[in-house]
């Protein structure tokens, strides 16, 4: 209550005031030392009557103001530990405007309480010459304080009946709290026990230690407290350093694993480059024999695989020496790096090389029987015809057109073959083309009609 108010109070009515603010542990043994200023006080010369019955209903009315008084103050304080949770870990416009309405509802109980502390000062209920009517006028101001202050009760009840959701929320964050902090300092733990654990068998993890490094400042934050920091900005800090802990704490118990690895990755691409060089050494007969027994235009595109697959193997094997360097310094990214590179080089090598030897064969096939490529194609074309027709007198022109293109372009294929020096490679991939284009036009025909089957 406002110091102005207290200023007010006359002897008794300290007296009494101090009593009812007492915290409770106090309360009991306060009693003892003051007056019964509740039964109506010190020792009186009353006389019996009308004038005694208007002292005892306006010393009750009095009795009866105290108590809500201090029903009031009771409420008032723990609403205020309410509102200091809720504003504690909620900055919505809600909880603001809650601490906006407690603050008028203080004004209001500055105002009430001043009113019964006025009351209380302007009337000496233990006077000796108490007149009946000073004691009626008494016991109504009395009484139309503790009516005020009830009422202002009530107002007080209602509103922090409504802050409910707001202070569960608020009671709900404070319960996350502790266990947040707490899970992000053992995860700090677990991320050095980690670090300390991969240390020993030789590896030094330097990355992972100073990104482990770096959460000590959010560590310091986290032990300074919510009363520093806020309840929810610590909150979203213990859970950012716990997952920030955790994916270290990850990368270091996978980190031996991982070196593991891209040894074992070493040795075998070191072994396939060498076994690859061995193979581009033969390519050069392959070449050789193609350009024996066929036309330029079977092999002409092939010339420069032996040089390119020299140069490539040459690349792979030097990428492989600073791959091994960067595993020795521990720089994992920029060995994989290294490795994954290493790979497609060995890739784009071995795809030339087979090349060279796939041809050869293929020619030999289809320059020894070339009809079986011819009727493969053919089928392949009738089939797509009939599942065109499927269900229809006249095929679909967006079908027709490009089979009836297919059968052209093949007819045109095998008139190529005549002649002293036939262009086989030329057969083969325009066959195959033709292939390509009548299953685009089936699968076409089967996404139209719902998937359905081809007859």
């Amino acid at each position: 209550m406002t110091a102005t108010f207290a200023r007010t109070v006359t002897a008794t009515a300290r007296e009494t005031l101090a009593l009812v603010l007492l915290p409770l542990p106090l309360l009991a043994a306060a009693a003892a030392a003051v007056p019964a200023a509740f039964a109506g006080g010190g020792t009186r010369r009353w006389g019996w009557g009308r004038g005694e019955d208007q002292r005892a209903e306006a010393q009750a009315a009095k009795d009866a103001a105290a108590a809500a008084f201090y029903e009031l103050d009771t409420a008032q304080r723990d609403l205020r530990i309410s509102i200091e949770t809720i504003t504690a870990v909620d900055s919505s416009p809600a909880a603001r405007k809650a601490a906006a309405d407690f603050e008028a509802f203080g004004r209001r109980i500055d105002e009430v309480s001043g009113a019964y502390i006025g009351a209380v000062d302007a009337h000496d209920l233990d006077r000796d010459d108490l007149e009946a009517a000073a004691a009626q006028r008494a016991r109504t101001e009395l009484t139309k304080a503790k009516d005020e202050l009830v009422r202002a009760k009530a107002d007080l009840d209602r509103f922090a009946q409504s802050l409910g959701p707001l202070l569960t929320r608020a009671e709900n964050q404070l319960a996350q709290l502790a266990p947040a902090v707490e899970r992000a300092r053992q995860s700090l733990r677990a991320a050095g026990e980690a670090l300390d654990a991969v240390r020993a068998t030789g590896l030094r993890a330097d990355d992972l230690a100073a990104r482990l490094a770096a959460l000590s400042p959010e560590l310091t934050k986290l032990n300074q407290g919510a009363g520093q920091h806020g309840v929810q900005e610590t909150v979203h800090r213990a859970e950012r350093v716990q997952r920030e802990a955790g994916a270290i704490r990850g990368e270091l118990e996978q980190l031996p694993g991982r070196a593991a690895e891209i040894d074992k990755r070493l040795v075998s691409l070191r072994t396939r480059a060498q076994a690859l060089a061995t193979r581009a050494a033969g390519v050069a007969p392959v070449l050789s024999e193609l350009r024996r027994r066929y036309s330029a235009a079977c092999w002409q595109d092939l010339q420069q695989v032996p040089p390119e697959a020299e140069r490539t193997v040459t690349q792979a094997e030097e990428k492989l020496r600073e791959a091994r360097a960067a595993r020795d310094e521990q720089r994992w990214a920029d060995a994989t790096a290294l490795l994954a590179t290493v790979r497609a080089l060995l890739n784009t090598t071995d795809e030339a090389v087979s090349a060279a030897g796939d041809r050869l064969r293929r020619l030999d096939e289809v320059s020894f029987d070339h009809r079986k490529e011819v009727d493969r194609t053919r089928f392949a074309i009738r089939d797509a015809q009939r599942l065109a027709m499927d269900g229809r007198s006249t095929p679909d022109p967006r079908h027709a057109r490009p089979l009836d293109e297919s059968v052209a372009r093949l007819e045109r294929a095998v008139e190529g073959l005549e002649g002293r020096h036939p262009d086989w490679w030329h057969f083969l991939t325009e066959t195959e083309a033709v292939r390509r284009t009548v299953t685009d036009v089936v699968r076409d025909i089967r996404e139209e009609r719902g998937g359905g089957a081809a007859r």
